[in-house]
């Protein structure tokens, strides 16, 4: 099942794709008599509901909408946290001249990082070095704390497409990446959550990332240092996750930073990143 979050004035409303167009989750709940799912972050026991609700809500064409018309908001757009891990595809790690990890790597990233689906992304009056980075997304579907790698994706409610915007100069001036990573707007995701059932195998996935047109990364998820499920271990042993943290699982090679020729994004460009069964998201920078 794919889910998406649209706008409705300054509210945000969910909404299921289906054949017909997008079911009005939302709409088709008051119809109901119950609060809108968006009123909070969503559980994989609401998965559930939903799959329901997809079934009878089809038959109401007035809770049924184009799609067209709508305002894409992120597919996430109120994570508790944002928790991102760097160098976690060999082949990125080898371009960026640093030694494989042995733990995950790290870093957060807020919601001012978040964006319309599809919009503009200033790239701001700060930084010079702005760079790309196609990465699998995972949002967190039950309270999770210490949980094992075997168990792990029990917890996951689906996937997404991200685009891990950088400011290279920023990230490195010191030894903490954060500022190079939370510009406004610097965290642009696809236009679904795709729930994990529709995805067979999250470590056989192929990202791609064009800028311009022109392919610069091309990749799998099989690259990865460390797994989802080991990321999401990890973690949980740090922190409790909460339903709606958003994991980015880190971006392959192909970045800008990793070139003999550094090329770095300027206002114009578009730049596109996809993966496969999740979509994708581009974005021209302003």
């Amino acid at each position: 099942m794919k889910l998406l979050y649209f706008k409705n004035g300054e509210q945000y409303r969910l909404g299921i794709v289906t054949e017909k167009g997008i079911l009005d989750a939302d709409a088709y709940r008051q119809f109901k008599g119950q609060k809108f799912f968006s009123a909070t972050n969503l559980t994989n026991k609401n998965v559930d509901e939903l799959k329901k609700m997809l079934a009878d809500g089809i038959r109401h064409p007035e809770f049924i909408l184009d799609e067209g018309a709508l305002t894409i908001a992120s597919c996430t757009p109120t994570p508790s946290k944002i928790i991102c891990i760097g160098l976690n595809y060999r082949r990125h790690a080898a371009e960026s001249g640093m030694a494989v990890p042995t733990v995950p790597v790290v870093f957060t990233k807020y919601n001012n990082t978040l964006v319309d689906y599809g919009k503009d992304v200033p790239l701001g009056k700060v930084g010079e070095q702005f760079d790309y980075e196609v990465e699998l997304g995972v949002v967190i579907g039950e309270k999770c704390k210490d949980v094992s790698k075997a168990d792990a994706l029990d917890y996951v409610l689906g996937y997404c497409v991200a685009n891990d915007l950088s400011c290279r100069d920023l990230q490195f001036r010191t030894s903490q990446w954060l500022m190079g990573k939370s510009l406004d707007y610097f965290l642009p995701l696809g236009k679904y959550i795709v729930t994990k059932d529709e995805i067979p195998d999250v470590q056989q996935l192929n990202l791609k990332c064009t800028l311009n047109g022109e392919l610069r990364q091309n990749s799998t998820t099989a690259d990865m240092i460390f797994s989802v499920a080991e990321i999401i271990e990890d973690l949980s042993k740090h922190m409790t996750l909460e339903p709606g943290d958003l994991i980015l699982t880190g971006t392959p090679e192909g970045v800008i930073m990793g070139m003999t020729e550094k090329n770095w994004l300027k206002p114009g460009d578009v730049v596109t990143v996809e993966i496969e069964g999740l979509g994708s998201t581009s974005n021209q920078m302003v």
